[in-house]
């Protein structure tokens, strides 16, 4: 029996919901050019990601999603030390380094299991 409790579906749609909020956050927050364009290719990724998780014929391989996952958790963290050294805007990184930190505990707790029928 598997200890980890969120099936793959719900992974997808939490990704999905996360993505545009993700995305809006530096607007509605006042992050500056760098802190914007990094959370919004990050939401963007994600949100692509998210969409291969229903079995499209050409998605990716569940297999390779969580390792897709962990990249992005990587890059939000990387890129929220980044903007919080560089431009000293500790919001954006603070929040940068939090969706890395959310999306590894996503991604560690997920089930990694084809639904039945797919």
């Amino acid at each position: 029996m598997s200890t980890k409790a969120i099936p793959l579906s719900i992974h997808g749609t939490l990704e999905m919901l996360a993505a545009p909020a993700i995305m809006a956050a530096p607007f509605l927050l006042g992050f500056g050019v760098a802190a914007t364009v990094i959370t919004v290719g990050l939401g963007a990724l994600l949100l692509g990601l998210a969409l291969q998780i229903e079995g499209s014929p050409r998605g990716i391989p569940i297999s390779a999603h969580a390792g897709f996952d962990y990249v992005l958790a990587l890059t939000a963290v990387i890129g929220g030390l980044a903007v919080g050294l560089v431009t000293d805007e500790w919001n954006a990184g603070i929040f940068l380094v939090g969706i890395g930190v959310a999306l590894v505990a996503l991604t560690a707790s997920t089930r990694f299991i084809a639904p039945r029928g797919a």
